[in-house]
């Protein structure tokens, strides 16, 4: 509606709306939350948890309203049919640009549960989004390199346990657990440092399916695979506020929650991580050429 405006303008017009409407909401969120944190007791957050859902989608359909009002976005969306919010799904996707949370929160908000990331350590300080996630329970995790736990190895298991508390509290109300698997946004420069087997994806990382698997796999009724592709290039966050994103695509397949089973002489640990890791590379594989189809059939119409 307004994406005539001059870039610099819709820029500053796109900014403003976003704040206006976190600090409409996430005051709301906080005051919820400290009355959850006085009262730690598990009625209390049989009450509280779903208000904080409702409260945190409408803060989501704020977001879709500003882009809507700001952007001149042709969606191309597919897959979504048959979703439930009542029920638990463990949502995995690409990674590309921080406009890839905009875009998976607008298509799938209301349709499943609210997602919840799982966010490195420092952006806790992120000033008002970090109490924001706090207060919604996102996972915090602090990554370490193989060489630091070797040289720390009482730091080992830290993010397992973080996570498992947190999937500890999500089997109570209806959740979607999301993992962007690459860790990491994707740039050339990154997939030639890791000599990615991908043309237009890194490497994906088993280890977060695996814990939130073993944490609550039994929850899950089924796995969101969401595949995100911009046509015109993977775009920075101020050029999605500068109105420069023309299409977003975005393909979306249900697929049932991969099952372990232990070999002779494995545990059942082994055997989870295994299946996961030979689960995730089916997939990207998968995704890897879905994503070049998709940009070859958009490069040609």
């Amino acid at each position: 509606m307004l994406s005539f405006l001059p870039a610099p303008l819709l820029a500053l017009l796109a900014s403003a709306l976003m704040l206006l409407n976190i600090l409409l909401w996430v005051p709301i969120l906080l005051a919820f939350s400290l009355f959850k944190l006085l009262l730690p007791f598990k009625r209390v957050r049989l009450l509280i948890d779903p208000l904080l859902l409702r409260i945190a989608e409408a803060w989501i359909a704020g977001n879709s309203g500003w882009m809507r009002l700001t952007q001149k976005l042709d969606w191309d969306v597919t897959g979504l049919q048959d979703l439930s919010p009542r029920q638990w799904y463990l949502v995995v996707c690409n990674h590309q640009s921080w406009v890839d949370i905009l875009v998976l929160q607008h298509v799938l908000n209301r349709r499943i549960p609210l997602l919840k990331f799982f966010l490195k350590k420092e952006l806790i300080w992120v000033p008002i989004m970090g109490l924001a996630w706090w207060a919604l329970e996102f996972p915090f995790m602090r990554r370490r390199s193989e060489a630091y736990l070797q040289q720390h190895p009482e730091e080992r298991g830290k993010d397992a346990a973080t996570t498992r508390a947190a999937c500890e509290k999500y089997a109570l109300v209806p959740t979607s657990v999301m993992n962007f698997l690459e860790g990491t946004r994707f740039t050339p420069a990154k997939q030639a440092r890791q000599q990615s087997p991908y043309r237009h994806l890194l490497k994906p990382k088993a280890g977060g399916v695996t814990l939130a698997l073993d944490a609550m796999g039994e929850k899950f009724g089924a796995v969101l695979d969401v595949t995100i592709v911009y046509p015109g290039g993977a775009p920075t966050f101020m050029h999605f506020l500068q109105g420069k994103v023309r299409q977003v695509v975005v393909l979306a397949t249900t697929r049932p929650v991969p099952q372990a089973t232990a070999a002779p002489g494995q545990t059942a640990e082994q055997a989870l991580r295994h299946t996961c890791q030979q689960w995730v590379n089916q997939l990207w594989a998968e995704k890897d050429a879905l994503m070049a189809a998709t940009l070859k059939n958009k490069t040609c119409l």
